[in-house]
């Protein structure tokens, strides 16, 4: 989750209209919106609003609707699409479907005796418009040049078009509630928003309020303007794009992910010097060697943060405003960076950009002019730089909240269509669990949304993969919708094959959608199945140790020195730290299957277990139905950076020599496992970002890749800010200000070279890529676990390799008597590779022992 600015404007209560027409006590004014109008002849009230015996209604601005009580409350089939209101009354509405819509267009309260409330809609808009309007297209379409630009508003009054200067009238079509006006050729190119005049509950009256287009192609300078925009027009082609060959399709199984942000991507070290997405157009700066180094050594994606069009950075350079200090001469441990650079967050161009503003034109920050299509221009350049360094390009989309609701004016979608595409809470009130104005996919047109940028997003972008932020806050039916849409692309008539395009999230289970109290989510245990992956935390938290929120950040893992190389921070005794150890390894086991529920093993107790028979934190460790479900990681952009938490966790006097193996170590527990991983940019190089657990508007001091080992890791940048980190400053201290933690060029380009041979290694093994728990479970075991398998060495046997991974500061020997008397050698990667360390790995044929020196990963052939 990302812990981002307070964003969402605060819902206000519906009010009701005077002069209804009809004869009637005037009721109090409502509070919230407690009753929700969930399909044309159905209203969902709750349980002890109000007194039952007195009469229900429905006040409008042409009267009222009496509603009348159905014996036995919701159908069973409504109570499965609203499980949320399973225990609500029910009520019939009596009207015809056009007096509901004219109703609908006004202020609606629900009233009985002296209780009055507001009314949530969405459901009802569903059941009148949606069965047409989901077959529409919207935004700008073209046919013959000429475009038509199309909005839904269904509770819209009035919809105007304002375009470069003038009014044009718009005209509604009442089945599906789209306001549609077709124009000449000239006005492709023009600015243009809607004058929607609306009832908003928010300002309890009807506004008429100037919105962008929701279904926007291209934005003037901070979104100010939509522009009459055809993505297919040859002026938005750079040279090659129609032709463009990406590298070949690698099964979601196979992908060996790098997630980079693009300006943490250009602004450090050793960085191109053009910014923004121009960056990855140039083949010689540090950053696309690097990438390309990691492409030929087997990496196959990089995941870009979000690169849609967000909200908190001023686009245009000459807005963007730069701290006030002279941030490289303070102390490492200073507290004076955070707070210069805290000056200047909200107006500098940082920002990762999980605030939507609109979500399906690119960023205008990241372009050399924000204004106008020439964003588009430069995003193709982009994936066609990634493509010829032999890289995909998959975008991390926001779709589960918007930047702010109500009549705020960063909020797009509730000035439209009021109380319909965010989510309300029971009681009318907008949920943030996201962290923003959360929205609703399980409503019809949301959902739509949704399936139409992400497939516009492939096809007029060549988009080949699509990582879901809080994943867990769709329904499943929404994202196998995606995945539906995307599968019917096909090269002869869209240019891409939309089934090679991959799809993972965040399947996190929190929130008001928790344990499908909603709608079936899109979470871990949901998705295992469907080839969509999720995120899994099993074996991150076993490799890094402690959890993303502890109080304390020293509690230890397996890669980070658990009861191996204790640190003496209070972590219980070492037979308490031991059994941790052991767990954590059963955790690290399943995640190198992939995290399968039905893989079998015996576990460090000797149990006969299976994968979601292990425990994590009272949940099963393994949720996934086939490798590919679930997408192992060591760290991401979230939380502290990889070296930055094993900053914390090793003992402070580890040498850099030995603080980049763990980082390797611990980065190969992903790389290594069946399915797919995931690293974050610069992690081999042992990026750090000053032990800031929250980056997200730390601005570049904080954040930016330093390609140029010369100019340190990022380590020792001052305190950092105090937003999200001051709770932990006192640990922070005598870290950064120890000169031996800021990582150098030596153990840099050992930590990279060494986890390149190790992506080598996964990438050309096919035992690493099994297809079906059947396959891995024949293919891959543990030979050594039980009650006498050695605290901090796991040791993997797949296929015809031995994989030993020793975390223990010691070197090991693992015996696998069932290869004794067979051949065995390290793998001719790490033989000829670029480790010296590990060449000294040994194997013993006759009695089928493994040598593995302390602090490494090595993998051979045997049997």
């Amino acid at each position: 989750m990302k812990r981002l600015a307070t964003l969402a404007a605060a819902i206000g209560l519906a009010l009701p209209l005077a002069g209804t027409g009809v004869a009637h006590a005037e009721p109090p004014p409502p509070a919230g919106a407690s009753v929700q109008w969930i399909d044309r002849t159905t209203v969902a009230w709750p349980k002890g609003l109000g007194d039952p015996a007195h009469p229900h209604h429905l006040l409008h601005d042409g009267g009222r609707f009496t509603l009348t009580p159905t014996p036995g409350g919701l159908t069973p089939a409504q109570r499965t699409k609203y499980p949320h209101l399973a225990g609500y009354d029910a009520y019939r509405v009596t009207a015809t479907p056009d007096q509901e819509r004219a109703a609908l267009r006004g202020a609606l309260t629900a009233v009985t005796g002296d209780v009055a409330t507001g009314v949530q809609i969405p459901g009802v808009l569903d059941d009148l418009y949606a069965a047409t309007a989901a077959k529409a297209a919207l935004g700008p379409s073209f046919r013959e040049g000429r475009p038509t630009l199309s909005l839904w508003a269904p509770t819209a009054r009035n919809v105007a078009l304002e375009l470069d200067g003038r009014t044009v009238p718009m005209h509604r079509d009442d089945a599906s509630g789209i306001w549609r006006a077709t124009g000449t050729r000239a006005w492709t190119g023009k600015p243009y928003r809607y004058a929607v005049t609306v009832h908003a509950p928010a300002a309890g009256k009807v506004v008429t309020n100037h919105v962008t287009d929701p279904y926007s192609t291209a934005l003037t300078a901070d979104s100010a303007r939509s522009i009459v925009t055809d993505l297919a027009a040859p002026a938005l082609a750079p040279a090659g794009w129609r032709t463009l060959r990406k590298p070949k399709a690698v099964p979601l199984r196979n992908a060996q992910i790098q997630e980079l942000h693009i300006r943490d991507f250009s602004s450090g070290s050793g960085g191109s010097g053009k910014g923004g997405y121009l960056a990855f157009t140039d083949p010689s700066s540090s950053g696309m060697r690097h990438l390309k180094s990691l492409a030929d050594a087997g990496t196959s994606y990089v995941h870009l943060l979000p690169a849609f069009d967000f909200a908190t950075v001023p686009e245009k350079r000459a807005d963007q405003a730069t701290p006030p200090c002279d941030l490289a001469a303070l102390p490492a441990d200073s507290d004076r960076q955070q707070d210069c650079t805290g000056r200047t967050a909200a107006r500098d161009a940082y920002n990762w950009g999980y605030d939507p503003l609109h979500y399906t034109v690119p960023e205008g920050s990241y372009a050399s002019d924000p204004d106008g299509p020439g964003r588009t221009l430069e995003f193709r350049r982009m994936v066609q730089g990634l493509a010829g360094a032999g890289l995909r390009t998959v975008m991390d989309v926001v779709y589960n909240h918007t930047a702010a609701s109500g009549q705020d004016d960063k909020s797009v979608l509730d000035r439209i269509v009021p109380g319909y595409y965010q989510r309300l809470l029971d009681d009318g009130s907008v949920a943030t669990s996201t962290c923003c104005s959360g929205t609703a996919p399980e409503h019809a047109m949301m959902g739509k949304l949704v399936v139409d940028s992400v497939v516009t997003w492939a096809k007029e972008y060549k988009v080949d993969g699509f990582r879901f932020d809080l994943m867990g806050h769709h329904p499943k039916a929404n994202i196998l919708a995606v995945r539906k849409a995307l599968d019917a692309l096909t090269p002869a008539r869209d240019g891409v094959d939309g089934k090679s395009v991959i799809l993972y999230g965040e399947g996190w289970n929190f929130g008001e959608a928790a344990n499908d109290a909603r709608f079936v989510q899109a979470t871990q245990k949901n998705m295992a199945g469907t080839g969509i992956a999720t995120f899994s935390d099993r074996a991150r938290d076993a490799v890094r140790g402690g959890g993303p929120f502890d109080a304390d950040p020293r509690l230890q893992g397996f890669a980070s020195g658990l009861f191996t190389d204790p640190n003496g921070a209070p972590q219980g005794t070492p037979a308490d730290q031991r059994a941790r150890l052991l767990h954590a390894q059963d955790l690290v086991k399943v995640g190198l299957t992939g995290n399968l529920a039905g893989y079998r093993f015996t576990d460090s107790a000797g149990r006969s277990v299976r994968g979601a028979d292990v425990d994590y934190n009272g949940s099963p460790a393994g949720y996934a139905a086939a490798p590919g479900d679930a997408l192992a990681y060591a760290d991401a952009h979230d939380n502290e950076t990889l070296y930055d938490a094993l900053a914390f966790k090793l003992p402070q006097a580890t040498s850099p020599a030995d603080r980049a193996r763990m980082q390797v170590l611990a980065m190969a527990t992903a790389a290594l496992s069946q399915g797919p991983a995931l690293s974050q940019a610069g992690t081999d190089r042992l990026r750090s970002k000053s032990l800031d657990r929250n980056s997200y508007d730390s601005g570049d001091w904080f954040n930016a890749i330093q390609w140029d080992c010369a100019a340190g890791n990022g380590f020792g940048r001052g305190l950092p800010p105090a937003r999200d980190n001051a709770a932990k400053w006192d640990y922070a201290r005598p870290l950064l200000a120890d000169p031996a933690l800021k990582a150098g060029c030596g153990p840099v380009e050992a930590a990279s070279a060494a986890y390149r041979d190790l992506l080598r290694i996964r990438t050309t093994e096919k035992a690493f890529g099994l297809a079906t728990t059947a396959s891995v479970q024949e293919a891959l075991s543990f030979p050594l676990s039980g009650p006498d398998e050695t605290p901090g060495v796991v040791t993997m046997r797949l296929g015809g390799l031995v994989v030993v991974l020793n975390a223990t500061p010691q070197r090991q020997d693992q015996r696998i008597a069932a290869l004794a008397g067979r051949p065995c050698a390290l793998h001719p990667v790490q033989a000829a590779g670029a480790d010296e360390a590990v060449k000294t790995a040994a194997c013993a044929p006759a009695t089928g022992t493994f040598t593995v020196p302390a602090r490494t990963v090595a993998v051979f052939k045997a049997g």
